[in-house]
């Protein structure tokens, strides 16, 4: 039976834990939690990447937060570490599909595949909760859920999803800046920077860039 828990705000009484949300689950009876953010809602230009993780331990070496508070090379070394200790599912929902769906149905379409990846990867399927960052979500996935604001900073298992999408996401978008120079897709990932703007402007739109965004 699915059932979605009321989402999560931060809240400064809660105890300085990064596995809180993670053992509440687990005192609820829930056998595996999955760890679920996603990176690429707000660029012009390429896909939607969502990461979908169970820990295997939670011991780790490399820096593990938010992935917007720790610096490029670090989210490269947790990546590694989280890829080696842990059960990871990733979904990519590309541009065609943003602008015929919508950005956030787009998001949730991402989440889902990366949690089915993630679940197909188990040895053993038991009773399974996801985390979920930010404040909406929506799953044909029968899987009980909680949404929680801010949760790439409260969660361990969503700061290694929230790692695992942005450091996914980078790669391509680096790939894409080969095949399509002139944008800077390489420094600005897509986002609406302002040489990003101005490169649309003077080059005129490329296969990757998002047509239902708002350019100016």
């Amino acid at each position: 039976m699915l059932v979605k828990v009321p989402a999560l705000k931060k809240n400064s009484n809660l105890p300085n834990n990064p596995f809180y949300y993670e053992d509440q689950a687990l005192q609820n009876g829930f056998d595996f939690i999955i760890g679920v953010d996603e990176a690429g809602r707000g660029p012009l230009a390429g896909p939607v990447v969502a990461s979908a993780i169970i820990l295997k331990t939670r011991r780790f070496v490399a820096k593990i937060d938010d992935s917007k508070k720790i610096s490029s090379k670090e989210r490269e070394i947790a990546f590694d570490e989280i890829w080696q200790n842990a059960y990871v599912g990733i979904g990519i929902i590309n541009e065609t599909v943003i602008d015929t769906v919508n950005i956030l149905t787009a998001t949730f379409l991402a989440m889902q595949q990366a949690i089915q990846q993630v679940v197909d990867r188990l040895p053993v399927q038991r009773k399974t909760f996801l985390l979920v960052d930010g404040n909406r979500f929506r799953t044909e996935l029968p899987y009980s859920y909680q949404t929680i604001v801010a949760g790439d900073s409260l969660s361990f298992s969503i700061a290694c999803a929230s790692i695992v999408a942005k450091v996914m996401r980078d790669r391509i978008l680096n790939m894409y800046d080969r095949v399509f120079p002139g944008y800077g897709f390489k420094n600005h990932k897509g986002y609406p920077t302002e040489s990003h703007r101005k490169a649309i402007k003077q080059l005129g739109h490329c296969p990757i860039h998002r047509r239902t965004f708002r350019v100016s």
